[in-house]
């Protein structure tokens, strides 16, 4: 099953290094099934994280980010724009797929060597065209357990 990543906004609160609170507004992705699935996701991991707190949603838009690739140690998530370089045999070109990547590293020489260790299972030639640090503060793979929870919830209610 292919992943669909959605990126949000999200204004809020946020207490400071120093104590103070300060309204920000920071990004987030999110793993959903829809933008539906992905609003509701969003609210409830805002209330685990902002306890209390008031949030909005600012925006939620579907990511070109084909994959994720999360590291134990990382301060900033880096996206990668990479080119899967095929040959089109019919017409016998080269042909450039573009695709786009996140990963987990502390600084750019960091997040170059995770994505090429992270791309090594690649069998086709690639180039790294593009990396550069992103403003996401956070993300939020799809959890397979919650999701087959709710289908089991869903398909006893509807049983009933």
């Amino acid at each position: 099953m292919m992943q669909t990543w959605f990126e949000t906004k999200i204004k809020y609160m946020k207490v400071t290094a120093s104590g103070s609170e300060q309204m920000v507004t920071e990004d987030f992705l999110f793993d959903a099934v829809s933008y539906t699935d992905a609003e509701t996701r969003v609210i409830k991991q805002m209330q685990q994280i902002i306890k209390g707190g008031e949030f909005s949603v600012r925006n939620i838009k579907q990511s070109q980010i084909a994959e994720v690739f999360p590291y134990e140690n990382g301060e900033w998530w880096f996206k990668a724009k990479v080119n899967l370089v095929t040959v089109d045999e019919d017409a016998g070109k080269e042909k450039r797929l573009t695709t786009y990547y996140l990963v987990m590293a502390d600084d750019l020489k960091e997040a170059l060597a995770r994505i090429n260790e992270s791309l090594s299972y690649l069998v086709i030639p690639f180039d790294l065209e593009v990396l550069s640090r992103t403003s996401i503060m956070d993300v939020f793979p799809y959890n397979l357990e919650e999701g087959a929870a709710k289908l089991r919830a869903n398909a006893e209610t509807q049983e009933a």
